[in-house]
């Protein structure tokens, strides 16, 4: 317990400062690609692996690690690449998120690197609306690629994205039509989940990227509409992993603006745990979700509007 204590506390140490830890990996070939250390539960070499009548190709098969049956996927394959041919020399990254626990598998793993979330990029404007990646970066003069391994596995495994008629009959009771909810993620796959289940129970939504282009947002709706600020905008739904500004960096400048501070912030994220709880409640944000489940995100935005 104790050294699980201290692996938290040395964690929650780089909450405020902007940096994350990332996994650098290969595919096929020698191009770099990063994954966020909190998705990554262990790195292990490809065990033997069980076959999946009826899977989707990218799906390799089954990894049995000590009695748990583990989905692995082709993580080269989900992604439009060339089959991760030599499973010897292959790795598998155990990730958990999205309250799931699944494995990527990988042609070969390098090492962590602790990097400034400035230093992370969007990806370049006109690559297009079908490629996988949510970030770029560089390391060692290398161009990293971050994969959106939510859109992979959207596309492998899609979730329920529909929100209850329970739920959307009870939130006709609450007229939400002055408010607007701000919502930053980086993830496209993600923003268009969020956007599709506020707006079936009557919520107006704006999207940004990233937590820069949020906190920007917030300032200039705070210049608009002053003393009003905290009717028109009650509630912030951040991701935690994106470019240029996290979410717990984002969380931690809206609640040390006195103007600001009163902004409820549900963070929702893919990342699970209790390195991410802890961080959570430094930052003081007001609730965390993991994703993806519309009751549960839809009932905590009515929660939050209907308490300013």
């Amino acid at each position: 317990m104790s050294n699980l204590i201290s692996s938290v506390d040395q964690r929650t140490n780089i909450v405020g400062q902007n940096r994350l830890e990332l996994l650098i990996f290969r595919l096929v070939g020698s191009q770099p690609f990063g994954i966020n250390v909190f998705k990554v539960r262990e790195v292990l070499q490809c065990p033997e692996l069980t076959e999946m009548p009826g899977a989707s190709e990218c799906v390799r098969g089954i990894a049995h690690l000590r009695g748990v049956p583990i989905t692995v996927i082709d993580l080269s394959q989900a992604t439009g690449g060339k089959r991760i041919e030599d499973l010897k020399s292959a790795f598998v990254l155990v990730t958990e998120y999205n309250r799931t626990t699944q494995g990527f598998l990988v042609g070969g793993v390098d090492r962590i690197v602790n990097i400034n979330w400035e230093q992370i990029m969007p990806p370049p404007k006109g690559a297009g609306a079908n490629h996988y990646l949510t970030a770029v970066t560089k390391v060692d003069n290398k161009l990293v690629q971050v994969i959106d391994v939510e859109k992979v596995f959207s596309e492998i495994s899609p979730v329920e994205e529909e929100v209850s008629e329970e739920l959307k009959s009870q939130s006709r009771e609450l007229d939400l039509s002055e408010m607007t909810v701000l919502v930053a993620d980086d993830s496209s796959v993600a923003r268009n989940q969020v956007k599709k289940a506020l707006s079936s129970v009557g919520v107006n939504v704006v999207l940004v990227n990233d937590g820069r282009q949020a906190l920007n947002w917030l300032e200039e709706k705070l210049e608009e509409y002053g003393d009003d600020f905290a009717q028109k905008v009650p509630l912030l739904i951040s991701d935690i992993e994106m470019p240029e500004m996290d979410g717990y960096t984002l969380t931690a400048k809206v609640k040390a603006n006195p103007e600001l501070s009163k902004l409820h912030i549900v963070l929702h994220s893919s990342l699970s745990g209790v390195f991410n709880e802890a961080m959570v409640r430094k930052v003081g944000a007001d609730q965390f979700i993991a994703k993806f489940h519309p009751d549960e995100l839809a009932s905590a935005v009515r929660k939050w509007m209907s308490t300013n």
